[in-house]
């Protein structure tokens, strides 16, 4: 059982890297969100949940070490089907997400929230030169800087439907991030570490509350977000051959993607 809830982990840490791919869906999928958000927005029973939250938490610490170097590797070698996988994977989890906005009531003027999430995503991607900058300069304003994108990352991990690591990317710091798992650059994990830690802590109860009380309107900025993430992942039409893989690595995206939530709760 306690190796079974790491290799679970494995798999949210390593969805967690790639963007598009939300490791809340994945870990709806893998049956254990509800424990997760559960455990995390209840911090009386912590000392019940402790042994559950390390064995996940290992579990995507492990996926996500192991998972950097070959993704890195694979961006540069092959940016336009890797770009286009992405894209792939977005696309299949509309289907997932867009299911959950069907609520018993149904207005039209909640689409607005669909409209706000995607201008969300195209605001945060106004000069992400500037970002990558402010995160790769060090000193105390990067520090918070860092700290402030692992919250953001943070209400990614917790919220289905919104990949921490499109975060990044919409923010100019994916490939950064990459780079520091891999090399284990300790200065620029470590503020993106508390940040991730206090994120957790602060909105987990937050999230639950929304998802609880107005799913329709909180799913449908998560499928805003998807809808401008795909706008931001584009990376042009490549040319020859290329324009083949990555037309063959959008299917395959779209394809490996469950498009049915299962529901349940058991680790």
């Amino acid at each position: 059982m306690k190796m079974l809830l790491i290799i679970k982990g494995c798999i949210i840490g390593v969805a967690t890297l790639v963007p598009g791919v939300s490791g809340g869906t994945m870990a709806i999928v893998l049956g254990v969100y509800d424990d997760i958000i559960h455990a995390l927005a209840r911090p009386k029973q912590w000392k019940e949940n402790i042994g559950f939250l390390c064995q996940v938490a290992l579990g995507a610490l492990v996926g996500m070490f192991l998972f950097s170097k070959l993704l890195s590797l694979a961006l540069h070698h092959f940016a336009f089907p890797v770009r286009y996988f992405f894209i792939g994977l977005i696309c299949g989890g509309l289907p997932l997400l867009y299911q959950r906005t069907k609520t018993a009531i149904s207005r039209k003027a909640d689409y607005l929230f669909l409209l706000a999430g995607l201008l969300i995503v195209l605001v945060m991607a106004v000069k992400p030169e500037t970002i990558i900058h402010l995160a790769g300069s060090g000193g105390l304003y990067s520090f918070f800087f860092l700290v402030l994108a692992g919250i953001l990352v943070a209400v990614a991990l917790i919220l289905p439907g919104i990949s921490g690591s499109f975060l990044l990317l919409a923010l100019g710091m994916y490939e950064l991030t990459l780079d520091a798992l891999h090399n284990l650059n300790i200065p620029f994990l470590l503020p993106v570490a508390i940040g991730c830690l206090v994120g957790v802590l602060t909105t987990s109860r937050i999230l639950e509350k929304l998802l609880r009380t107005y799913p329709r309107k909180t799913y449908l900025v998560i499928v805003g977000f998807l809808l401008g993430s795909i706008i931001q992942v584009f990376p042009g039409i490549p040319g020859g051959i290329e324009l083949l893989y990555s037309f063959a690595a959008l299917v395959l995206g779209y394809l490996i993607i469950p498009k049915q939530c299962v529901r349940g709760t058991g680790s």
